[in-house]
This record gives C-alpha cells, structure tokens and sequence, in this order.
C-alpha cells in the first residue's frame, strides 16, 4: 500500500543521502523513480540534488506555485507512459501546505508512495510551512539522527554568522551549507540563542 512518509531531522544527517540511497534501491529494482527539488535550492545547480559525501543525482525543480499532483501525473501513471514507482522530495520543508496535499492525492489517488526529506523546525525553532503539514498528514515520520558537538542527539539548527554567534533575525528561508547553519542539541540551541557564547561553524571537508 503507497504511503506519504516524511523523513525529518536537524541540518547534515544525511537525509539527500538517505534520499539517494532509496533512488538506487528502486532503479536496481527496474523500477522508476522521480525526484523533485525546490528550484530556491540552487546549491548543487537547479535541479540537481547532492549529498554532503559527493553523491548526486538529476531532479526536477519546482516553485511554490507548481501543482506536484500534476507534476506527477505528467510524468506517467501508467496510462500512455511507463508509471511512476516512487516520488522522492529533498529539502520538503520548502513545500507549501498545497503542495503537502497535492502529495497526499499521488499517494491516495495514483497510489504511488511519496517520500518526503527535509528539516523540521528553522533557525528559530518553529516549524516549517512544508514540515507542519507533513508532520500532519505524513502515514509515516521517521528521524534521521545526528549529533550536537556537545555529543547530545541534535535536534535544532542555528543560523550563525561568520563569527560563530547566533542569528536571531531575518527570513525564514535562507539558503546556506555548513559556514552558515549549526545542527545542535535543545540545550545548546537554549544557549546559543541566550548569547551565552559562540559556536564555530562546521568546516567543509578537504578533499583527501
């Protein structure tokens, strides 16, 4: 039976590698997957989903305004093109709440499972528009786990500046990678916005 499932978690634990993963897994299998991204993630380039450890795979952007539902019957249900077997969704929490329901009719109606990677709650500890409904709706939330520099579970990401200190205001969605957002515990989140220090932004890794 497809179901919409939402895979969650703080910044960098793996969710566009999880998500590739599950891509390879149903290709093996002769079965054909479609991937959609936000087109406002341009950091690997429109339309193009990558993976902190070097993997990555075409996609097909998308805008707030773009029916999803649509999108994938375009694409095929098996009626004048080969069907869809599975939609995979990075950085969900961008979707709208539209866009969230419009998923839930691919599962319900084309019965295609759909799943969904993306963050929780924003640099403000609030949910995302894409994340509540998700987290509403979804058959199935799973957390894809990582951990705080303190060694505690990570649970909540900061925005920091270039200075390491929190970023208390500004727009919800700003797009960045390791010098811009920290994935730590609620503890440390409780301090950090608090101003009682200073974080170091995660560096990326040099090529061996």
């Amino acid at each position: 039976m497809a179901k919409l499932y939402f895979y969650y978690s703080a910044m960098n634990a793996g969710k566009t590698t999880t998500l590739l993963q599950s891509a390879h897994n149903y290709r093996e299998r002769g079965m054909r997957v479609a991937i959609l991204t936000p087109r406002l993630d341009d950091r690997a380039g429109v339309g193009r989903v990558a993976s902190r450890i070097g993997l990555s795979a075409e996609a097909i952007a998308f805008d707030r305004d773009d029916d999803l539902l649509a999108c994938v019957r375009a694409l095929g249900t098996g009626d004048d093109v080969p069907r869809i077997d599975c939609v995979l969704v990075d950085e969900a929490q961008f979707l709208t709440r539209a866009q969230v329901w419009q998923l839930s009719e691919v599962v319900d109606a084309l019965r295609i499972p759909v799943l969904c990677y993306g963050l929780r709650t924003d640099f403000r500890g609030e949910l995302f528009e894409g994340s509540q409904a998700l987290l509403a709706w979804a058959d199935e939330l799973s957390e894809i786990k990582t951990i705080c520099h303190t060694g505690r579970k990570a649970t909540m990401t900061v925005r920091v500046d270039e200075r390491g200190y929190a970023v208390h205001d500004g727009p919800q969605v700003e797009i960045g990678g390791n010098e811009r957002y920290v994935s730590v515990s609620r503890a440390e989140f409780k301090r950090i916005v608090r101003g009682e220090g200073r974080i170091e932004p995660a560096q990326p890794e040099l090529p061996l």
